[in-house]
């Protein structure tokens, strides 16, 4: 079998919730072996979550964990219990890298700060992402994805104009953080392998947000303009939008950036009477009367399947696309399917599932999806006898105290 970018890499996560969950995934995919902590007394927030296979829900049941969760051991570890320490040791020992994405204060509580676990492995690389990272003002508020949607700014730019802010989607931050995450894991690993010494890496999803309202933020130093709500619309493109086409609720959108497009765009529909009008020719011409352009795009593509309408424009060289719904998209996708993104793996309690890869494709060591999500403790001992090395009488009498729940 090929030899992966990341085989022999050990990594243990503390990851209660989506965003450290996605930094292990990538990490696993691509070799690393990765082990994540859980408990029955406080599953990961992301078991609880649905959709439910057959929609029975379940601690193993939940497809929104499985989603991030494939080719990792789980250990089932009561880490408050007295003895637990016994485990946490050897596994601070064992590993190159520890994640965790607890509220700021929390997993020092439990004796795993990064100065407490670098006493004990001081190669170690220790990761920690938190809603607006580890010092600061704020930096002990707790939040999730739509507290951090709010106070980067992203909800005040997403909806319609005449409404109220519209959420991202309810996690949205927890996509970012990951590529951040993994960029800085392979630098610190880098570094380590120069030095031989480890080192923290503290990742705010708040700073992961606000990098990305540059333009924003931009136009308000310099113009002292305060960008708001614009629905489908766009300053530099018109028409600019998602187009009603026909059947059910099938839509595609179209964006026409240049006059060269616009006139390819003309041609593509029959050139209609109304793209003659001087008012039309110029991009500032169409902004000035774009709710009127709209609803005459709409005209011309009502009349057509959502499918004719993007190749009819893709054709005619304008950016057009299906607007897909999740059944398009798993099974009537023939990129996906020709790159294969999704490898089908059997879980023991929901079957047949889709897991998706890394959105990239290494040539020389590809990501492989080897084992399914793991129910809660399912390879509790195969990690403490085999990875740890705990001996058979160690692994019983912690067993017994109902150290591994």
């Amino acid at each position: 079998m090929q030899k992966q970018a990341l085989e022999g890499l050990k990594v243990i996560g503390f990851t209660y919730a989506g965003v450290g969950n996605r930094v292990l995934r990538t990490l696993a995919e691509y070799g690393a072996t990765v082990v994540i902590v859980e408990s029955i007394t406080r599953p990961n927030n992301l078991r609880l979550a649905g959709p439910f296979k057959d929609d029975i829900r379940g601690i193993n049941r939940s497809g929104y964990f499985a989603y991030s969760n494939h080719n990792k051991y789980s250990i089932a570890l009561n880490i408050k219990h007295p003895r637990s320490v016994e485990v946490t040791k050897r596994l601070v020992s064992w590993t190159d890298i520890l994640v965790e994405n607890f509220a700021p204060g929390a997993i020092a509580r439990w004796n795993l700060s990064y100065e407490d676990v670098k006493k004990i492995n001081p190669s170690i690389i220790m990761v920690s992402l938190s809603s607006q990272g580890q010092t600061g003002p704020h930096s002990l508020m707790p939040g999730y994805g739509p507290n951090i949607q709010g106070l980067s700014g992203f909800v005040h730019l997403t909806g319609w104009p005449d409404r109220g802010p519209d959420l991202v989607d309810r996690s949205y931050p927890d996509f970012i953080a990951p590529r951040f995450g993994l960029v800085a894991i392979l630098a610190a690993l880098d570094h380590r392998r120069r030095t031989g010494k480890g080192q923290y890496i503290d990742i705010s999803e708040y700073e992961n947000c606000v990098q990305f309202l540059t333009p924003v933020m931009l136009n308000y130093t310099v113009n002292r303009v305060i960008q708001t709500r614009k629905g489908n619309k766009s300053p530099y493109a018109a028409p600019h939008g998602a187009y009603r086409c026909s059947g059910d609720d099938r839509w595609c959108v179209i964006t026409v950036l240049t006059d060269a497009q616009w006139e390819a765009f003309c041609r593509a529909i029959g050139n209609p009477a109304w793209t003659n009008e001087l008012r039309f020719s110029t991009l500032l011409g169409r902004k000035k009367c774009e709710d009127e352009l709209d609803q005459l795009v709409e005209q011309w593509t009502v009349n057509h399947t959502a499918e004719k309408v993007m190749t009819t424009m893709q054709e005619v060289g304008v950016p057009a696309g299906v607007v897909r719904g999740c059944e398009d998209t798993y099974e009537n996708c023939p990129q996906l399917e020709h790159r294969q993104y999704f490898t089908r793996l059997n879980h023991e309690e929901m079957g047949e599932y889709p897991y998706p890869r890394a959105s990239y494709i290494l040539s020389k060591t590809p990501a492989q999806l080897r084992m399914p999500a793991p129910g809660l403790g399912e390879h509790t001992e195969y990690v403490c006898k085999e990875l740890l090395s705990m001996p058979e009488g160690e692994f019983v009498s912690l067993l017994l105290d109902e150290v591994f729940e």
